[in-house]
């Protein structure tokens, strides 16, 4: 795929992603939370260009740490994530105001990276980016669904982060 393409790929998931966690949502625990990440993981690596040969070094430093920053805002997205167990033992999840910080931070870093790496003249193609955000939701989902597993509605009740969230509702033990 071009880079336009990719860059509207990276676009449309970021936007969807983010638009959908923000409301509250049902958790499925099956075993499927792991197909999005892959597939951007197979439109990275099926093309070319995620090293630039003439800069290996450099170039593969710039893309563990994209790596890195990708794993450490999912991790940060998932432990900001509100989840709660309905009386009917169903499990729910939303975004708060600290999963939206833990985006423009990651974002943030991102944007710093791609500069450190256009000062240092390393061709730096969409791929590294894709791949970092394969990471950023594999490391999510898998937070959330193993998170979920944990709660009963034997737990405490009340709110996370003061969203307002009926006081009905059952929170996991922190």
């Amino acid at each position: 795929m071009s880079g336009l393409v990719n860059a509207l790929v990276i676009c449309a998931v970021v936007v969807l992603v983010i638009a959908r966690q923000f409301r509250t949502r049902r958790i499925s625990t099956d075993r499927r939370w792991w197909i999005v990440p892959a597939i951007l993981v197979f439109i990275a690596v099926r093309e070319p260009g995620v090293i630039d040969p003439h800069h290996r070094t450099e170039a593969i430093l710039l893309l563990g740490t994209e790596l890195l920053i990708g794993l450490a805002t999912g991790a940060g997205w998932a432990w900001t994530t509100r989840i709660w167990v309905e009386p009917d033992g169903s499990v729910w999840s939303k975004s708060t105001k600290a999963s939206l910080a833990v985006w423009i931070v990651g974002i943030g870093l991102r944007v710093g990276l791609f500069g450190i790496g256009a000062l240092l003249g390393v061709h730096q193609d969409s791929s590294a980016l894709l791949l970092a955000l394969a990471a950023t939701l594999l490391v999510r989902s898998g937070f959330l669904v193993w998170r979920s597993q944990s709660l009963s509605p034997a737990v405490a009740q009340g709110t996370a982060y003061g969203d307002g969230v009926p006081r009905g509702s059952w929170k996991e033990r922190v």
